[in-house]
């Protein structure tokens, strides 16, 4: 039984939850999004964890989901920009080989530091796979095109509707899903482990819009969640997570959302290549740094 709940515990990794019941409403969002990101998501993560629990990595990371999330996220990433198709499968699977192996290394790597992986793994894997997809006729002759929401509705007057449902949205884009409802049910997840947790998610959310917002994105990738999914990572991350909750704390995790969003804005178009999507390289690249200057800072301390 253990074994079998490591799998959602992976997929509710993704945001930092250990709860499989988490887990599985994140499963039931990812099949509501579309069955192709279910299916593919479940491959990657079952992919990710066999691959470490058979090459050794300690148990109580393997049961905990630990080894799981970024492949998670592989998979998800992988069939949206590639397709679903059998050849998709294969490279799923061997990403999230990859993807495990690469995790263990950025262990090794960061732990001196105190630092975490996060979904750098994934990032990494992710971006080669996708950069050198489009040089191979068989992985890339199913792939979708997929040009931002603005391509189609340009615009940077924010409607009732893009702020309503991008805050949402933002949500579900960690797991690359636009439908704000979609989002909807990942937030249940959230607040199923948490309601802390929950509210930092909204807040974030909240966050990375206005700064989207403010610094004049397209209405329909602000609507989209494209500017709130980082610093809805970021916020969860410093929220209680990997910070100790404080005022002091509470304030540095807006700063660290804030940022992370406006990273986004500023990533965007070095993404071209993958629709503009950043994945979650500003929520890496933000969080690191966030936590990596907390002993300079007598107010703030890292959760034990």
């Amino acid at each position: 039984m253990d074994a079998a709940l490591t799998i959602p515990r992976g997929v509710a990794q993704v945001d930092f939850q250990s709860s499989y019941w988490t887990g599985l409403i994140f499963v039931i969002a990812l099949f509501v999004g579309g069955w192709q990101f279910g299916v593919f998501g479940l491959l990657g993560t079952v992919t990710a964890t066999l691959t470490a629990h058979v090459l050794g990595v300690a148990w109580d990371r393997v049961s905990m989901g630990l080894e799981g999330f970024n492949g998670t996220l592989i998979g998800v990433g992988l069939v949206l920009y590639l397709g679903a198709s059998w050849m998709t499968a294969a490279l799923v699977i061997g990403a999230a080989v990859a993807g495990s192996v690469l995790t263990s290394a950025l262990n090794t790597v960061l732990k001196p530091y105190d630092l975490p992986t996060f979904t750098a793994p994934f990032c990494v894997v992710t971006t080669v796979v996708v950069i050198g997809a489009p040089a191979f006729e068989r992985v890339w002759s199913g792939a979708p095109d997929l040009p931002p929401p603005s391509a189609a509705d340009p615009g940077t007057a924010m409607s009732w509707s893009d702020f309503w449902q991008g805050w949402f949205s933002g949500i579900g884009q960690v797991f690359f899903q636009d439908e704000w409802y979609v989002g909807l049910i990942f937030l249940a997840g959230l607040a199923v482990a948490s309601r802390l947790v929950a509210a930092a998610a909204l807040v974030s959310s909240l966050i990375g819009l206005l700064v989207g917002w403010w610094f004049g994105a397209q209405a329909a990738d602000i609507g989209a969640g494209l500017y709130g999914y980082n610093a809805v990572l970021t916020g969860i991350a410093l929220t209680g997570t990997f910070i100790l909750l404080s005022r002091a704390g509470a304030v540095y995790a807006a700063i660290g959302a804030a940022t992370a969003a406006g990273l986004t804005a500023g990533l965007s178009v070095l993404f071209d290549v993958v629709g503009g999507h950043t994945l979650t390289w500003p929520f890496v690249l933000v969080t690191w740094v966030f936590l990596a200057a907390v002993p300079i800072f007598s107010r703030i301390r890292r959760a034990p």
